[in-house]
């Protein structure tokens, strides 16, 4: 009779799992919003000027690997007279740091000044809007502050009516 001869051989490496990498992902994401920017500092960004006016991005999708926090589009915009028009679903809140002006949204019209919220409301079809400055010897500026996981399940279509009237000055050059 043969005798049986069994090798001991290593072992095969576990396979990683979608469990495994989902686990491995979550935890490399913890990872860099522990070491993420707590610190965004306004001198460092410049302006861009884009179909609704002078807007600073602070926080937006490309940058969220840099941050401490993710899902937060935060950007500042300068209003000279007006902003572009546009529309979209709302839910997002917007914070006067300066000036003095009003929002239409709607075709109504809603004034405000340094230091007030304005929140635009959730509506299926979107709210239309633009931002006036009447501040006669100085722009305002306001923070809009969206955050994605809420904005993206009501929907992120977006129309513009009406662009920033140095948006077409700028596409010349």
């Amino acid at each position: 009779m043969a005798e049986r001869v069994i090798e001991k051989g290593r072992e095969p490496e576990p396979r990683e799992t979608l469990y495994d990498q989902m686990r491995r992902i979550d935890n490399e994401r913890i990872q860099r919003r522990r070491e993420g920017r707590v610190v965004i500092r306004g001198k460092d960004i410049p302006y861009e000027q884009n179909r609704q006016g002078l807007v600073k991005w602070y926080s937006w999708d490309r940058n969220w690997d840099e941050l401490s926090v993710t899902g937060w589009r935060i950007f500042t915009n300068l209003i000279k007279k007006h902003g572009g028009k546009h529309r979209h679903q709302g839910g997002l809140g917007i914070f006067v740091l300066s000036g003095k002006g009003y929002t239409v949204v709607d075709g109504v019209r809603y004034d405000w000044e340094d230091g007030d919220l304005i929140i635009l409301p959730v509506k299926p079809d979107g709210c239309e809007h633009q931002h006036f400055s009447e501040a006669p010897d100085r722009n305002s500026e306001w923070m809009a502050f969206i955050f994605t996981p809420v904005r993206d399940p009501t929907g992120v279509e977006f129309l513009q009516r009406e662009e920033h009237p140095d948006w077409g000055a700028t596409r010349r050059k």
